[in-house]
């Protein structure tokens, strides 16, 4: 099961995202980030994946819908903390050549 929890800051916008992001989650998780959406109007949102345990193509569809609600917002977006099963689905797709993924810089 997906949760979403949300932090917000005048028009930004935390999304966190806490469990395995599949298909059946990937539905849920967007309803969720609409309303968070809803309500904020933000002009500024980050997509946090620091509590993403698993990640299909699904959570591709999840990150593109944010995006595209943020466009319509005006505003831009980012997505941070992305484990590493994630980060590789996500370079398969090559996501970030359309969002901004900030990387996790490896502590020596």
């Amino acid at each position: 099961m997906m949760k979403v929890t949300a932090k917000r800051s005048d028009r930004n916008l935390i999304l966190q995202l806490h469990g395995e992001l599949d298909h059946h989650a990937a539905k849920e998780a967007m309803m969720e980030l609409d309303r968070y959406l809803d309500v904020a109007l933000p002009i500024f949102t980050e997509l946090d994946f620091g509590g993403v345990t698993f990640m299909d193509s699904s959570g591709i569809a999840v990150i593109l819908r944010l995006y595209k609600r943020m466009q319509n917002l005006n505003g831009s977006m980012k997505v941070t903390h992305v484990p590493p099963q994630a980060m590789r689905v996500l370079k398969a797709a090559s996501i970030g050549s359309v969002v901004r993924i900030e990387e996790e810089e490896v502590k020596a």
